[in-house]
This record gives structure tokens, C-alpha cells and sequence, in this order.
């Protein structure tokens, strides 16, 4: 046992001799990440084998490219493995089999011999003379070793063969795809008394549960629709239970156009811990004018009015930043100071210039009543239909409402009490203004044909 300890104590001793001096991580929304670490190593002349361990658990090792920067051309890979067979006590006693072993029982008795199998949850174990022993794993208290098997590792390495033919010492890089790394953006607002104001402020979440710690990183997040080949069988991946969060201010992010997408680099370095939720401010508060909007649409949520708040992501608006997708929550201050959970939603990559309108729930006093009152036939491939709608404000304020009709096939409002909009080839919507305490009829004809 204590050879095996001790195996494992140098193996740990000379992984960490290697240990990254430079990491960097870029993340994307895709639940993937790349990692770029760079290593200063001492490498004998000829052929040799050198290895990386602290990589992570969940790497794709067909991505992973390694490099001399200090003499790229004097280093040459000859051959490339991913080590991952790790140390478990199942793996020692396979490795085992036919081999000389000691174990001792829960009652203190001790059995040595020759493992025959340690398959199901017994051991058999072979004597000198020819006899066999069978023992109950579950009375087993622990097993003795003389040394770690080979071919078992403590942690994933990858390890390269290689030939060089230049200086011994080399700055070298290795970069590689992972699993197990996702990141989202999360945004808090807060209205003013008359909703005509929202703070916003923004921040990251970046999820580790990769395998591995990067250690002071130089942390890089990529926002946009990054195409992904996806394998035909989606192997089962294990979720982590236990998560540290951490929260983070001062330094902001950098944020750039790049390629199709945006990038956002974080300007300090980093430790983003396996298992570890790392959130960090994504900049600092702004402030921007918003517009409160009640939407009914009968046809798909029947009496229901829908309330939203809309705003234009524009720098004269006071914002003017490309945001990354992701949920945002809505608070309102009460009178007693408190702020209070209005609603959230979930928006989509915005950039600069666009509007964001976020729905937050149901209006209680608002209330929309639709009705189809007419039917007609025309011809074989048109027919006239008529509706009205009943809008009743129990507020005491008045509110304007959006009343939203769909249609399908070629279609042409006739008769009408309000003015509509064509917002597009299925949709027209009528702007109805509701006095407190009161209703209004909406009522039209539409003539379909197809």
C-alpha cells in the first residue's frame, strides 16, 4: 500500500512541475470551450515522450494541436495519446488478476494468494498448494498492494512522442477543444415609479464542470450562433451536483465585433474552479427610457392581455450595446423602498440599435373578450368573417391597447371601427385607446381567399 501511495505522490510532484504558466479559455454559448495553455518544458535531444496532465476530463482529443513557440521547427510529434484510464480500486483489482494480493477483512482475518477474479461481489483467490478461497467483497476491509499497476493514471494526460533536434528548452503551447464549459448572460432591471425608466445592468454566469481548473486565465466569451457538427449518437454526460458561486466586480469587459459574432474579453485574469459558477459583471449600470405596451391577441390567449416593456437599444437611449442572449428580470420599487419581482423574459443576441421588448406577465385588471358573429361563404376558395372585440379597462387610468389579429391566405379588412396596421403578410393590429372604467368594441370584417 504505502508503494502505491508513494507512486502517486511523485506522479502528483511531476505533473505539477509542469504546471500552465499562461492559460486562456474561450468560451461559447454551445456548452464547449477552447483552451490554450502555455508550458515551459525541458526536453532531451532525440526521441522522447513528454506528458500534460491538469487537462480536462471532458477534452475532445481530436482537437487538441500542441506547438513549440520557441523553435517550432525543431520539435517534431511523432505520435499522439490521450491517456484517461484512471486509478479506481475496480480498474487495481482487474489489473490484478493472476497477480500475487493481501487483503483483510472486517474481522481482522488476512488472505493472501493469487486473484483469480474479482468480477460480481466476490474474490477468488488461488493458494500455493491449489486451493481456492472465496471471500464476500462486502467483508473485505481493505486491500494491500505492492505497487500502482501500469498503464494507471490519477488524472487525464495527454502524452506526445516526441523528436527534437533543437535547444532543450522549449516554450510550448497546446489549445484544445472541451465539453462541460457553457456560459449565459443574465440582466437585472428596474422601473421607476411611472414606468417610463429602466435601469439596467448585465452580468455572466460561466458554468465549469469540464474536469479541470484554469488557474488566473485570461477569460474570452464568444456570443453568437457558432455552427457545431453534432454527433449522431449523443452520448449520455454526467452533471455535477455541488456547484461553488462567486460573484465578482470592478474590472468590466472588453467587447469587440469579431468574425460574424462578438467577443468579450475580461480585462484582468481569472481562476475559473471545476464545479464553480463564476459570475462577473458584464458593464456597468445604464439607464434608458421604456414604454409600457398591453398586446391582446384573442385568437391564441383567449382573455387574457399581455404587458410588456419596450425599449431601443441605442446609445442616444442611453444603452447602445450588443447584448448577449439570455434572461432578464424585472423589479419595481414600492413605497416602502423594497424592490419588488415584476416579471421576466428571455431575449435573444441584440445588437446596438434594435428594440428589446420584454414580456412580463397578465394585466389583472385588463380584461379582452373576442367573438366571431359572422360566417359566410363567397366562393369555393373565399368566405367573409366578422369579429368583435370587447376591451374593459378596471383601472383608473386610461391605457392604450394593441389589439393583434392573424390571418392566413390573401386577406382584406372591409368594414372596420379602428385603423389597423399590416405588420406583415399574416398579422394586423389595431391601437385602441381605453378610457378608465370604460369598454370598447373593436369590430371588422375580413374577406379570405386562397
Amino acid at each position: 500500500m504505502k508503494s502505491i501511495l508513494m507512486k502517486l505522490m511523485c506522479a502528483a510532484l511531476f505533473f505539477s512541475s509542469l504546471y500552465s504558466k499562461d492559460v486562456a479559455i474561450t468560451v461559447y454559448n454551445q456548452n464547449r470551450a477552447l483552451v490554450r495553455e502555455q508550458r515551459q518544458l525541458n526536453i532531451q535531444s532525440g526521441v522522447s515522450t513528454i506528458s500534460f496532465s491538469d487537462v480536462a476530463a471532458r477534452i475532445d482529443p481530436t482537437s487538441v494541436h500542441f506547438k513549440s513557440i520557441t523553435a517550432a521547427d525543431k520539435l517534431n510529434i511523432l505520435e499522439q495519446n490521450f491517456e484517461y484510464d484512471l486509478v479506481s480500486a475496480d480498474k487495481i483489482l482487474e489489473k490484478y488478476v493472476d497477480e500475487s494480493i493481501q487483503l483483510i477483512t472486517t474481522e481482522g482475518d488476512v488472505y493472501s494468494g493469487t486473484l483469480l477474479s474479482a468480477s460480481g461481489s466476490d474474490i477468488v483467490l488461488g493458494d500455493r498448494d491449489g486451493g481456492i478461497k472465496i471471500i464476500k467483497g462486502q467483508s473485505v476491509q481493505y486491500f494491500d498492494f505492492p505497487e500502482l499497476p501500469d498503464g494507471l493514471i490519477t488524472r487525464p494526460t495527454l502524452v506526445w512522442l516526441i523528436r527534437n533536434s533543437g535547444p532543450e528548452t522549449h516554450k510550448t503551447e497546446i489549445s484544445y477543444m472541451t465539453s462541460g464549459v457553457d456560459w449565459h448572460a443574465e440582466y437585472v432591471a428596474v422601473t421607476d415609479s411611472k414606468d417610463k425608466n429602466l435601469d439596467l445592468s448585465g452580468w455572466v454566469s460561466v458554468n465549469n464542470r469540464s474536469g479541470a481548473t484554469y488557474e488566473q486565465a485570461k477569460i474570452k466569451l464568444v456570443a453568437g450562433d457558432v455552427n457545431v457538427v453534432q454527433p449522431q449518437a449523443k452520448r449520455m454526460e454526467r452533471t455535477m451536483d455541488l456547484m461553488a458561486v462567486t460573484s465578482e466586480s470592478g474590472e468590466q469587459f472588453e467587447e469587440k465585433s469579431f468574425f460574424e459574432y462578438h467577443l468579450y474579453t475580461l480585462q484582468r485574469k481569472a481562476t475559473l474552479k471545476n464545479n464553480q459558477i463564476k459570475q462577473i459583471s458584464l458593464f456597468p449600470p445604464a439607464s434608458t427610457a421604456v414604454q409600457k405596451i398591453f398586446i391582446y391577441d384573442g385568437a391564441r390567449y383567449q382573455n387574457k392581455i399581455r404587458v410588456h416593456l419596450e425599449f431601443k437599444n441605442s446609445k442616444n437611449k442611453g444603452l447602445g450595446l450588443p447584448l448577449p442572449k439570455g434572461k432578464i428580470r424585472v423589479y419595481k420599487q414600492d413605497d416602502d423602498g423594497a424592490l419588488e419581482f415584476i416579471g421576466e423574459d428571455q431575449i435573444d443576441h441584440t445588437p446596438k440599435d434594435e428594440t428589446i421588448q420584454i414580456y412580463l406577465g397578465n394585466a389583472f385588471d385588463l380584461v379582452g373578450e373576442r367573438i366571431q358573429k359572422h360566417v359566410q361563404k363567397l366562393s369555393k376558395r373565399s368566405r367573409e368573417e366578422k369579429y368583435e372585440i370587447t376591451l374593459k379597462n378596471h383601472k383608473n387610468e386610461d391605457v392604450d391597447i394593441v389589439v393583434r389579429e392573424h390571418f392566413w391566405g390573401d386577406w382584406t379588412i372591409q368594414q372596420k371601427t379602428h385603423q389597423f396596421d399590416k405588420t406583415d403578410a399574416r398579422t394586423a393590429e389595431f391601437s385602441v385607446h381605453v378610457p378608465s372604467d370604460e369598454e370598447v368594441v373593436v369590430s371588422y370584417s375580413v374577406i379570405l381567399s386562397w
